[in-house]
């Protein structure tokens, strides 16, 4: 979701393990991780265990289905004729011909059962709780890309999103280090959920005149250009309604999130003057890293 080097700036394909380490996109692996930090550092702030075990594990998980997802994106899309030389994003393995999209897709099969092995020593830990966020994450993981109507092609990504990079794993996470759930944790999830919904919003407003031709119905595309504009808007902003409810639960230190708020307006702002296009490459960038600047503060604010 979010950018790798704009394809124009590529000039000499990946060899051995960089063709995978490109597959999985790592500029997106902070959404997967941000959550589980968020969590934990929640969970021991209202007096849990330190479970570090847990905590290690449960951020491998992410890890490795957030990558294992970008694979299967990579190859999915290009079996379907959406990854094309038009590509106003960065270049895709399968697409540039780096790697066979049967390769592609073995990796990320070889992600998800790398994470499902690890989810049985969490569900260990953490119980049936525990494996329903688990399962239900693989499968989100796979429909994303596959199935003849996947995720990514309809108006639901940003609440697959919302939902898998902000509640679950957030108030998981927590679950993991308290064993029990923590409106706290919720509200940090839906908080962080939103900027990450706005990550993929963003990726889809650039895109829109290629997923338009092909067929996609993104929510960008269902709302058009300016209504995803101020959807982007909505999405950045609506976060820092909650760090003053934490403060107000007994979390003062939540405030110190307040300081990704300078960050977070400018995106909007610059958005509303921008059209659709590979000049949002930049803009992009900056929406992932306003994800991870605002959950890493809330962790720590929430240590305080």
């Amino acid at each position: 979701m979010t950018p790798e080097l704009p394809s124009a700036v590529v000039t000499a394909p990946p060899q051995g393990w960089r063709v995978w380490w490109t597959a999985a996109r790592p500029r997106t692996l902070t959404i997967a991780t941000t959550p589980v930090l968020l969590g934990t550092a929640i969970a021991w702030a209202e007096g849990a265990p330190h479970l570090w075990p847990a905590a290690l594990a449960a951020l491998a998980c992410a890890l490795l289905i957030q990558a294992g997802t970008n694979m299967h994106n990579d190859a999915a899309d290009f079996e379907r004729g959406n990854d094309t030389a038009e590509r106003v994003g960065p270049l895709r393995v399968t697409a540039a011909g780096w790697a066979p999209p049967g390769e592609v897709r073995s990796a990320a099969f070889a992600a998800f059962v790398a994470a499902f092995a690890l989810g049985i020593y969490l569900v260990g830990i953490g119980g049936w709780p525990i494996l329903a966020v688990g399962l239900t994450s693989l499968a989100a993981g796979w429909a994303y890309s596959g199935g003849p109507r996947p995720i990514s092609h309809t108006p639901l990504g940003e609440i697959f999103v919302w939902i898998f990079f902000g509640v679950n794993a957030v108030a998981g996470s927590h679950w993991l280090q308290a064993g029990r759930l923590s409106s706290a944790a919720v509200l940090g999830g839906a908080a962080l959920g939103s900027l990450a919904a706005a990550v993929l919003m963003m990726n889809n407003y650039r895109d829109l005149a290629g997923d338009l031709k092909a067929g996609r119905r993104t929510l960008a595309a269902v709302l058009g250009p300016a209504g995803a504009r101020r959807a982007y808007g909505a999405m950045m902003l609506a976060p820092f309604a909650v760090p003053p409810v934490l403060a107000a639960q007994g979390h003062p230190g939540a405030l110190l999130a307040l300081g990704a708020l300078p960050l977070c307006l400018s995106l909007a702002r610059r958005i509303a003057a921008s059209e659709p296009g590979p000049g949002l490459n930049l803009l992009l960038a900056g929406t992932a890293r306003a994800e991870f600047v605002f959950g890493l503060l809330l962790a720590i604010g929430a240590l305080l």
